[in-house]
């Protein structure tokens, strides 16, 4: 089977990997988004799936194809070295961009996609991390037919995934993108077999991209909530700190008390573990923080070095 591969973050290298020493797969191409600029020395970074790409192209595949184009369905030249392809499926993993209907109808068997959710729950660019935000217990994988809809296709497998309470989104998405290569594979082998399963939009539900504002740590809520948030959002979630930011980065509920006279107040120290902040409802035990400018380190230690003291507040 050839395929020509669509990818951009880590979640999608180990499908990237599994497809490439998958002996029933030619991958003849790889589509990923173009190299970014970032950290101090503002140094270009390739995306991993293209450093994966290329650790595999010096190995075993020296004829394979990287793109990397800044708008795939205005780039004609791609387009059409793709179409020429002849491929018998294109498989997509978080690349980033939306296919247009003439590059769905391209491959002989359509575009398949890996999506981070159990469709038609949390269609859309972030499914693992509002699922735990909103609490869920289990989520997992769908493989799907893609159509000019987001994520909107007709379903082909499924798996399901139990989220732990220690759970965040780099550990979830480390566990999913393993499981996906897995799901992707057994999906290319039964695809003859498979019968798809048109979504019911009733039971959907979107997961947009995440914006600074959902970063922001409002203490009115509650403290299940407030640690939901904080895990799915990891490492980003931001309180004020006597007047500079203060990442907010592992937390427990410890109670499920409410004191509203005190909400975002430190009102405990517990030694070794950290400092308890006070929510709209209930206790949160803040184990790990990231000041301004400073590297992770654990709650007590951010107790000790910056003298934290009960009644000091957060906003």
């Amino acid at each position: 089977m050839r395929v020509v591969f669509f990818g951009t973050p880590d979640f999608a290298v180990p499908t990237l990997e599994r497809l490439l020493s998958e002996p029933d797969c030619e991958v003849v191409g790889v589509v990923s988004q173009p190299d970014t600029r970032r950290g101090r020395g503002n140094q270009v970074s390739p995306p991993p799936v293209k450093s994966a790409a290329i650790a595999r192209n010096l190995s075993l595949s020296p004829d394979l194809k990287i793109w990397q184009p800044d708008r795939l369905k205005k780039d004609k030249t791609v387009l059409a070295e793709l179409e020429s392809l002849e491929a018998d499926v294109f498989v997509v993993v978080a690349y980033g961009q939306i296919l247009s209907q003439k590059i769905l109808n391209m491959p002989k068997h359509g575009c398949i996609n890996v999506h981070g959710s159990l469709l038609p729950k949390y269609r859309g660019a972030a499914p693992i991390q509002w699922a735990i935000a909103n609490g869920e217990s289990v989520t997992g994988l769908t493989t799907m037919q893609m159509d000019a809809g987001i994520d909107t296709g007709a379903m082909l497998l499924k798996a399901e995934l139990e989220i732990l309470p220690e759970d965040n989104t780099d550990t979830l998405s480390a566990k999913l993108a393993n499981l996906g290569a897995d799901l992707l594979i057994d999906t290319l082998r039964r695809l003859q077999t498979i019968t798809p399963e048109p979504q019911d939009d009733a039971d959907s539900c979107y997961s947009p991209m995440i914006g600074r504002d959902d970063w922001e740590l409002d203490w009115q809520k509650d403290a299940i909530a407030l640690h939901n948030r904080i895990r799915a959002f990891y490492p980003n979630c931001c309180t004020d700190y006597r007047g500079q930011r203060l990442k907010v980065t592992k937390t427990e509920v410890i109670a499920e008390d409410r004191n509203l006279d005190l909400v975002g107040q430190v009102v405990e120290i517990l030694k070794g573990k950290g400092f308890v902040v006070q929510t709209g409802k209930g206790l949160l035990l803040i184990k790990e923080v990231q000041p301004a400018g400073k590297k992770l380190q654990s709650g007590w230690d951010f107790v000790n070095g910056a003298r934290i003291a009960i009644g000091e507040s957060l906003s």
